[in-house]
């Protein structure tokens, strides 16, 4: 019964002259997964995603010769599997009867709250493990989602989503996150107009990163230069997250890959209630189904920092 509230779990809110309580109404931030990933329905136990690579570059064709045929092959296979999320708490008939502020009917607040929270740090997952071999989600070659060893695909070759050097969140690397970026080629190594799109870190920097994008000149320097990151409009916005909790110092920049960051959604949020017989118990709970991944690691270049 340890779980269930009793009028001993709450021996004050059973008493005249409580002026007010509190700890129930603390607000949201406001949603950050929307921004990070697509969001997609779900009618299946699972999602499957295949690459299919394109074609390479063309042959000169001399005259009186055929044309070079190509051929294109079946590569990754990155597989989302839901996960189910739920809580919920009991109230006994007793504690119902006698609290005296309303305060117990708010559990369904309180639970809607625990959810919304909860879907953030999941979500936030994939980031707070991007370096790990034991990733949240290894993509479909295998790898960390942030790997300087990415399979292209099926024909072959590699590509880095990582500094080559691992590097706090400056200027300079931050250009140079940029140029890696800018050189991105498709799983047939052709050459993609891959572009940054969010600037993406613990909340701990987000004062740095406004400084950097923010000044008009080079951040930090003396230098009578203009801040080429802020005058090409190549960061489109900020996330700065208190759910990146592994390494604050880590940073991301997302990209407008077509088929990157996603989120299936199973089941949405859903509250219900119950009266057991015997004990006259109420029981609340709270549950939805999802799951986090990524079908193209282009969508997201990073560094663990220093």
């Amino acid at each position: 019964m340890s779980s269930t509230i009793t009028r001993g779990s709450i021996p004050r809110l059973l008493q005249e002259g409580v002026k007010n309580v509190f700890g129930n109404n603390y607000k949201m931030l406001d949603p950050i997964h929307s921004k990070l990933y697509e969001v997609i329905g779900s009618k299946n136990a699972y999602e499957l995603a295949v690459m299919l690579e394109g074609f390479g570059v063309a042959s000169v064709k001399e005259e009186g010769d055929d044309i070079t045929f190509d051929s294109r092959q079946q590569g990754t296979t990155p597989k989302y599997v839901h996960v189910t999320w739920g809580k919920g708490f009991i109230m006994t008939r007793e504690a119902i009867r006698d609290e005296l502020y309303g305060q117990l009917t708010s559990g369904a607040k309180a639970l809607g709250r625990s959810m919304a929270i909860t879907k953030e740090m999941n979500a936030a997952t994939l980031f707070n493990t991007a370096f790990a071999t034991t990733s949240a989600m290894p993509g479909g070659d295998g790898l960390a989602m942030i790997s300087t060893a990415h399979l292209s695909g099926p024909s072959g070759g590699t590509y880095s989503n990582r500094l080559a050097v691992d590097a706090d969140f400056s200027e300079a690397s931050l250009e140079d996150m940029l140029k890696i970026i800018s050189r991105a080629t498709d799983p047939r190594g052709l050459p993609l107009a891959l572009q940054a799109n969010m600037l993406v870190g613990h909340s701990d920097q987000q004062f740095e990163f406004q400084r950097v994008l923010k000044s008009d000149g080079q951040n930090d320097t003396a230098n009578n230069a203009i801040n080429a990151v802020k005058s090409m409009g190549s960061i489109k916005g900020i996330i700065a997250s208190p759910y990146l909790s592994t390494d604050v110092d880590a940073w991301f920049i997302t990209t407008n890959a077509p088929d990157g960051l996603k989120m299936y959604q199973r089941e949405d949020v859903t509250f219900d209630q119950d009266l057991t017989f015997a004990s006259r118990n109420s029981r609340f709970l709270a549950f939805e189904s999802y799951c986090f991944g990524y079908d193209d690691p282009r969508a997201v270049y990073g560094s663990s920092g220093a």
